[in-house]
């Protein structure tokens, strides 16, 4: 791409406006294809950001395949895990043991309790794609609409992806400006917990309510005529099993975050061998086809499903999900688009200039770099990457404020999510809402989330300036 620093601010700002403006219009008012608006308006903003024309097409093309790298297996695999919950009954079988044990009239806080202890150690979208079979179950024994219970577990995720340790977002933040990893969780955590309650969990009953969604079929139903098991199914699955293949991937993820953490504080040695092998098996993907293959015999063979009635299954659980992909992989590559033109690096270095107090510009920068190129995670780091300097040149700061600092940046890689997040056409497609609808609910809440983490991270920073 060509350098997009000799353009105008105004100009560059203009261009990501106007991109953004014009995929609504042709997704909302159009009703183009999400997929073919995104291709085309990533088209247009590249070539008015300096792209020659000849490097246009490699541009969507790396940037489309290195979101469906990361995204297509965990898609496929969780769409897989979930079928085979669902059809088997499991899914059935963990709503009533949590309305059993918090009552029925809990049952949207269970699933966000769940989620929020589900979130802590394995990333979002793993986390909701695994999730989605018993926030389904629960919404059809409930009623009502879906986004009564997804949004709730939703907060969550967002709440533990954006804010603790060990997500890469806040862990590249805390080694940048040179925090203490444990002050970073325990702060995390005193803002991330009434975070997730407000904005997460009552604002997503509120919202929920407000908007009324269908429980969506893509998962397929228990007792299904079309699951591929055949006719005469076993009894459902017994919770210590389930339990099992939930928990499966969580250990897995956990013990791959938790040796990269215990590496870059030089506990254990990176190039051990054994350590390289657990961090591989810890990868999502890896520990997602673990879990698939381990729910293939617990729920197929070992309930005497043969091979054909599986491979069934399997086939009906990835169809559904390939326009999720896509639109997945075209957010991203929209997101990829924006970062290659640097509109946020431009906004930001702006921000950072103004002499802004260090806990408001760490939100601010992170907030443009988040609404420019859509991913928490880099919008975060580069955060963390331009402000550290400043943070080291101060000097003289607790490091309990410095972990405000990196929650600040937490807080602001979180709001607006919006059209370049992948993570937005990824809840998007699996609930099956059109754009306005994701709009007024994911973005609304993904941002109320990161807003009020702000405003406790302000309150606690004043209090530190006050005591000391």
């Amino acid at each position: 791409m060509a350098e997009t620093a000799n353009l105008p601010m105004a100009w560059l700002l203009a261009i990501a406006v106007l991109s953004i403006a014009t995929l609504l219009f042709l997704i909302i008012k159009v009703r183009l294809h999400a997929v073919l608006a995104l291709i085309l308006v990533s088209a247009a903003t590249a070539l008015a950001t300096g792209t020659p024309p000849g490097e246009l097409v490699p541009l969507l093309i790396e940037g489309l395949g290195s979101t469906l790298g990361e995204v297509v297996l965990l898609i496929g695999f969780g769409a897989i895990l979930g079928r085979l919950i669902e059809v088997s009954g499991g899914a059935q079988v963990l709503c009533d043991g949590l309305t059993r044990l918090f009552g029925e009239r809990r049952a949207t806080l269970a699933l966000s309790v769940a989620s929020l202890l589900f979130g802590f150690p394995i990333f979002l979208d793993a986390a909701f794609v695994v999730m989605l079979p018993i926030i389904f179950s629960v919404a059809r024994r409930m009623g009502g609409s879906v986004l009564l219970y997804a949004l709730p577990a939703t907060g969550a995720f967002l709440a533990m992806h954006a804010l603790l340790p060990p997500h890469p977002g806040p862990v590249a933040a805390t080694q940048l400006v040179g925090a203490d990893m444990g002050i970073v969780v325990l702060t995390g955590l005193l803002v991330a917990l009434p975070s997730w309650y407000v904005s997460g969990y009552l604002l997503g009953r509120r919202l929920g309510a407000r908007h009324y969604l269908p429980i969506p079929a893509i998962l397929g139903a228990a007792g299904s005529e079309d699951d591929g098991t055949g006719e005469d199914r076993p009894a459902p699955p017994r919770m210590p099993v389930l339990l099992f293949l939930l928990l499966l991937p969580v250990v897995l993820i956990f013990i791959n975050t938790g040796l990269e953490t215990l590496a870059a504080a030089g506990a254990v040695g990176k190039d051990a061998l054994w350590v390289q092998s657990l961090q591989a098996v810890g990868q999502t993907p890896a520990a997602l086809l673990i879990t698939v293959l381990a729910a293939l015999y617990l729920l197929g063979w070992r309930r005497r499903n043969d091979g054909a009635s599986l491979e069934r299954l399997i086939d009906r659980a990835l169809a559904p999900v390939c326009t999720i992909i896509l639109l997945t992989g075209a957010g991203g590559m929209f997101g990829s688009v924006m970062a290659e033109s640097r509109i946020g690096d431009a906004l930001a270095n702006g921000l950072d200039a103004m002499g802004l107090p260090l806990v408001v510009a760490a939100f601010l920068i992170a907030l443009v770099m988040r609404v420019a190129q859509g991913s928490a995670t880099v919008a975060t780091t580069t955060a963390a990457g331009l402000l550290a300097p400043a943070v080291q040149a101060a000097g003289g700061h607790s490091q309990f404020e410095l972990a405000l600092i990196v929650l600040a940046m937490c807080a602001g890689g979180i709001v607006l999510s919006h059209v370049n997040d992948s993570g937005f056409w990824l809840v998007r497609g699996f609930l099956e809402m059109d754009t306005k609808t994701t709009l007024r609910t994911w973005t609304v809440q993904a941002t109320a989330v990161g807003v009020m983490a702000f405003a406790l991270v302000c309150a606690l920073y004043a209090g530190s300036v006050l005591v000391l």
